[in-house]
């Protein structure tokens, strides 16, 4: 089992998560989504294609573009589709256990 936790509080788990670049990217439905705010922020990868973020909400803490998934990924990234990814920072890790 996969785990997202932030601060010990599990925020998403799966055992069908994808590894890529280092990260593993969630099925959107396992992803506790009271916690997610979406951002404005969109960045562009050159394989994988334009990812869109959210802020990551917690008893009045956020956490800015920690959480980002690509609605559109390109040819070569559309197993990635449908999912999210959290960067490792500021409180949020990825477990496997």
């Amino acid at each position: 089992m996969i785990k997202a936790l932030y601060k010990g509080i599990v925020i998403a788990e799966s055992n069908d998560t994808i590894k890529v670049e280092g990260n593993h990217y969630f099925p959107i439905d396992s992803i506790k989504n009271e916690y997610l705010k979406k951002s404005n922020l969109k960045t562009t990868c050159p394989w994988k294609g334009v990812a869109n973020y959210y802020h990551f909400n917690f008893e009045g803490e956020k956490l800015k573009d920690v959480i980002w998934y690509y609605p559109e990924p390109n040819e070569k990234a559309k197993q990635i589709n449908n999912r999210i990814a959290f960067y490792q920072k500021d409180g949020i890790e990825v477990i496997e256990e």
